[in-house]
């Protein structure tokens, strides 16, 4: 069977996944898995607002953006510790959003017995404290759209035991602790919220695991992945199910993506 154009054009515009139409706010998007979802949303048709504090790599992000449609996307330079970082973002935002994807984040290795206050609050800080601000401020302006949707990236490390990440185990814990409640505290305006927990991926967090651990040993480690450690597509591919319509019948649940390591 052959389609003519007009008929690739309604299959285009119909397919649940699009997310054309939609505006999608991305925090940590000038690297890593805030990058690859940035892209990969502005190519299924999203209108971007990536939020980072490196102005270098986030000045690539817009550029890029910009060769992939002729959208309005913007970056916004700003610290999320900073005290001002939730009303900057705001006044950036000028309108409201259809999806927030909360990928900033920070790990380092520090077991239990050697973690001190400066490294519980720094992970805690950027891990629970800004997702959950940015969060209430977009809530309390009503700047997320009914039957939006809402997505934290926590971590397998949340769901297995990883020796020394405790702080920052418990840190993507919380999240999705948190998921859960504020899914119930949004649906009557029909906002799904939800989480993705991912195990190794390649990213520039791996290679600075692969100095502190040697190539040897994280050589043994992706053994243990039936499937291999995953590739930021991987994860940015799930989002854009949970930031489509495709999902609209799902809220409050968590996805991990592990490449087989949590059954192997």
């Amino acid at each position: 069977m052959s389609f003519d154009k007009s008929s690739q054009y309604y299959l285009l515009m119909n397919n649940p996944f699009t997310l054309d139409g939609k505006r999608v706010l991305v925090t940590g998007a000038s690297s890593g898995l805030g990058f690859a979802i940035a892209i990969s949303a502005a190519k299924m048709g999203a209108e971007i607002i990536g939020v980072g504090r490196n102005a270098e790599r986030l000045d690539k992000v817009l550029k890029e953006l910009n060769t992939i449609s002729n959208k309005n996307h913007k970056t916004v330079l700003v610290d999320l510790l900073s005290p001002d970082a939730m009303d900057l973002i705001i006044l950036e935002m000028a309108l409201p959003v259809d999806g927030v994807v909360h990928s900033a984040g920070i790990s380092s290795l520090v077991p239990i017995r050697q973690a001190n206050l400066k490294h519980i609050r720094e992970v805690n800080s950027i891990n629970i404290e800004a997702p959950i601000l940015l969060m209430q401020k977009l809530l309390s302006k009503n700047l997320v759209n009914f039957g939006g949707s809402v997505l934290f990236i926590s971590s397998i490390a949340a769901h297995i035991g990883v020796a020394g990440v405790g702080v920052y185990s418990g840190s993507k814990a919380y999240l999705i602790a948190a998921m859960r409640c504020l899914a119930l505290e949004v649906v009557k305006r029909k906002i799904r919220v939800n989480a993705l927990s991912p195990a190794i991926v390649d990213t520039p967090l791996l290679s600075a695991t692969l100095a502190v651990k040697g190539a040897d040993s994280m050589s043994d480690l992706e053994s243990s992945y039936p499937l291999g450690f995953g590739t930021p597509e991987d994860i940015s591919n799930a989002c854009i199910y949970f930031l489509s319509d495709a999902s609209r019948w799902v809220t409050g649940t968590t996805l991990v993506m592990d490449g087989g390591l949590s059954i192997s």
